[in-house]
């Protein structure tokens, strides 16, 4: 291992320490156990060689935003036997590729992706767990895509029937971000209330990914199972890969 590649591995192994030291403390105030918590390192932007740190520091939950950069790196990190999460917008046109590598797609917000999602993955012999992406940006209209995402609150449970519906499909749960400028402890005590209905209906739904760099107390306060982490692992974001 080069001088560079020490260094950076302990630059993330400090981050990660901090983060998993927020995650214990907002647990604590919770009264919630940090084992219900799980971490997803995002690595958008991030080269293959922070994955392969990452996996070795234990981090087997792996997140990415674009398929142009995701595929790559998934094909270059096969053998470490990881777990990847699709965590941005997705159009229908790259469902066939996500399908083929991704076992959790979180930002599913319409049932046409639903299904094209769930068509590729059994024509590739593949079972995808998919999360219903819940809109709580309050200024967006009843059943239209926010701007960061996502189906109306009230539109949530017929999506999520949607997604069970698919043979090759497994319903998650759920997955939101809080809305630019908002209060992510409002906005995610929405998405707990959207995430209970659904559970009622689909006891396996369990999942509720929430929370990022910036907000993970608030979503850990209101139920998050699944953080998703980028700029509190790895630092501040470079240029775009691929």
């Amino acid at each position: 291992m080069s001088e560079t590649d020490r260094e950076r591995t302990e630059q993330i192994r400090a981050n990660l320490t901090a983060a998993r030291a927020r995650i214990e403390a907002a647990c604590h105030r919770a009264d919630r156990d940090p084992a219900e918590v799980s971490l997803i390192g995002v690595t958008k932007t991030y080269p293959a060689s922070d994955v392969r740190i990452l996996a070795s520091l234990g981090v087997n939950d792996v997140g990415e935003n674009r398929d142009q950069e995701a595929a790559p790196k998934v094909a270059e990190t096969a053998d470490l036997g990881l777990t990847w999460h699709f965590v941005g917008q997705l159009q229908t046109n790259k469902a066939r590729s996500v399908a083929s590598y991704a076992d959790v797609v979180h930002s599913v917000g319409r049932a046409k992706l639903a299904r094209a999602l769930g068509d590729r993955a059994a024509a590739a012999e593949r079972r995808l767990t998919c999360l219903v992406q819940v809109n709580l940006d309050a200024d967006s209209q009843a059943g239209v895509i926010g701007p960061r995402g996502g189906v109306d609150p009230a539109d949530a449970p017929a999506l999520a029937e949607s997604i069970d519906a698919h043979e090759a499909l497994t319903l998650g749960g759920v997955m939101a971000v809080a809305p630019l400028g908002g209060d992510p402890d409002a906005a995610f005590a929405v998405l707990a209330e959207v995430a209970a209905r659904i559970r009622d209906r689909y006891p396996q739904a369990t999942v509720i990914s929430a929370g990022m760099s910036g907000d993970l107390e608030a979503a850990i306060g209101r139920g998050a199972t699944h953080l998703r982490l980028g700029t509190a692992l790895l630092g501040a974001r470079g240029p775009i890969v691929g």
